[in-house]
């Protein structure tokens, strides 16, 4: 997956001491990983499942493979430390129905309802065609995908509940969805972390996985018939090969600023982005005849916190959605409300991008926007939180000493709260929220925050089918065939989200796919 930069490596503490827990239990798990290292070289040459990228997909992917039945599993990430993107994710995992829906007493989703948010979401997209050369993506593909993201959704929370060890008791609703049900843990750290740390100390218990960091994939090996099989990288410096079923895990191309994403979308240069730089990685896949979808279709997300300390900074922290779906709000330069903050995703920063920009230069594609929390919402995101606050991206302030206008708009949020009714933007979840309007609130604290859009998540990518295969190869008529010997899961796929990714869903698709890709791949190795 993509890198994991030194500050976002930070982010799953939870303050201070939390994050010394976490970094420790995180190096444990990597010492039992690096132990079965220098052995597993020597075997390079004899067949494993080759996971390449080390965020939940790939970490999914490996599991499944040595619970399929694999003799070995090499995974292959070229940062440093494991983790790519998903160690940073921070609002949850989707899941329809779950027991702990039931736990919580959210007895209304389903499978249809979370497939009916899911297509709703995607938007027009969904019903175009999208050709990639001579090559097309139909709508009943694309609805193939999903049913399958959503109706394994239930299976995916459980997986990580139960065999991983993962805490998904926090059940939110996030923007776009009708229903709460994205999991993340109560006391936990945030939901990446805790995710990627635990199947990483699963994994390094098992003698057959291999985990090489700083490796450079280089190429993907091909046999004369078109089939892969297997990786050529660099590592140390050296040039190695590895032979076997290979999962490509990633990542998207959102941190290729000058490469894919100035190809693809010309019009985001200068917008700061979650991500980190670094080049994408689909050439590779490019180089074997894979095909590509909705590669135009770049997630921006609403709200990247605004550091103080440098405002220009182009790498953003992540707000996570998770402060508006506990009752957070927005609020203009102006101190006022101009949107639902339940929103989708997309339509949120459509909103926020129609307001005057921040006066930053004219290099710098930055919004001036407020987000606030009072004491309901910050004790509902206190593991959130506390990093926020230990970083300087969010303050507490009592209410008497915010502008008039902000005063003014917590009361005007607070009276609707209060009436069960936001009759000026239409938001009917109202997450924690627990202030009341007027004098009755002014000693109160609340937690406040700039943030902006940001790049965040491609939708784009390799085309696959609902067993993780990647397609590229035509069949008689031009219908898209797999290439044998490779799938992919995760941000490098593209074809499930449309024009929009609903919040929850990428942890999600790692799980659902990744698992998928693991079990496939091992099962061509051991029948053959």
């Amino acid at each position: 997956m993509r890198h994991c930069s030194r500050s976002s490596l930070i982010y799953f503490g939870i303050g201070v001491a939390a994050a010394i827990f976490c970094m420790s239990y995180y190096h444990s798990a990597h010492t039992n990983i690096k132990s079965h290292i220098i052995a597993e070289e020597f075997k390079s040459m004899s067949k494993s499942v080759i996971t390449v990228g080390s965020g939940l997909a790939g970490l999914s992917a490996a599991y499944e493979a040595l619970k399929a039945g694999a003799p070995r599993v090499h995974m292959l990430d070229r940062a440093p430390k494991p983790g790519g993107n998903s160690i940073k994710a921070s609002s949850g995992i989707n899941g329809a129905p779950t027991r702990f829906q039931k736990a919580k007493n959210i007895t209304d989703d389903d499978i249809t309802k979370f497939f009916d948010d899911s297509t709703r979401s995607a938007g027009a997209r969904l019903s175009q065609s999208q050709p990639s050369g001579n090559n097309v993506v139909t709508e009943l593909e694309r609805k193939t995908l999903i049913e399958r993201l959503t109706s394994q959704s239930a299976e995916a929370v459980d997986w990580l509940a139960n065999d991983i060890g993962v805490d998904m008791t926090t059940v939110a609703q996030l923007g776009g969805h009708s229903v709460a049900r994205t999991h993340r843990g109560t006391t936990e750290p945030p939901p990446g972390a805790a995710i990627v740390v635990a199947l990483l100390k699963k994994l390094g218990a098992d003698e057959r996985f291999t985990l090489t960091s700083s490796a450079d994939v280089q190429a993907l090996t091909v046999a004369e018939d078109g089939a892969v099989t297997g990786v050529k990288y660099t590592v140390d410096g050296e040039t190695r090969e590895l032979l076997g079923p290979v999962v490509f895990a990633a990542g998207g191309f959102a941190g290729d600023a000058n490469g894919l994403l100035a190809k693809h979308r010309p019009d985001l240069a200068g917008m700061p982005s979650t991500n980190d730089a670094r080049p994408a990685s689909h050439g590779l896949l490019a180089d074997v005849g894979a095909a590509f979808v909705d590669m135009d279709s770049v997630q921006i997300h609403p709200t990247g916190f605004v550091d103080p300390k440098d405002p220009k900074a182009t790498y953003k922290f992540l707000a996570a959605e998770a402060l508006r779906g506990e009752g957070g709000i927005m609020l203009s330069a102006e101190g006022k409300r101009f949107v639902n903050e339940m929103e989708r995703r997309d339509v949120a920063s459509d909103t926020i991008m129609a307001l005057p920009r921040a006066q930053l230069g004219d290099d710098v594609r930055q919004w001036d926007v407020t987000l606030l929390l009072d004491p309901g919402a910050c004790e509902a995101t206190g593991s959130h939180l506390g990093f926020y606050l230990f970083k300087g991206l969010m303050q507490k302030k009592k209410v008497k000493d915010l502008s008039p206008a902000v005063i003014a708009a917590i009361d005007k949020y607070a009276a609707a709260v209060q009436a069960g009714k936001d009759d000026e933007f239409g938001r009917k979840t109202f997450g924690h929220w627990r202030l009341l309007p007027d004098e009755a609130n002014r000693e109160e604290e609340v937690a406040v925050g700039t943030v902006t859009p940001v790049t965040h998540f491609t939708m784009g990518g390799v085309a696959f089918n609902t067993k993780a295969q990647v397609l590229g190869q035509l069949k008689e008529g031009g219908e898209l065939a797999p290439i044998r010997g490779v799938w992919a899961a995760g941000e490098i796929t593209g074809g499930i989200h449309g024009d929009n990714r609903l919040g929850g869903s990428s942890l999600l698709e790692c799980a659902v796919f990744g698992r998928i890709a693991g079990a496939e791949a091992a099962k061509s190795l051991v029948d053959v």
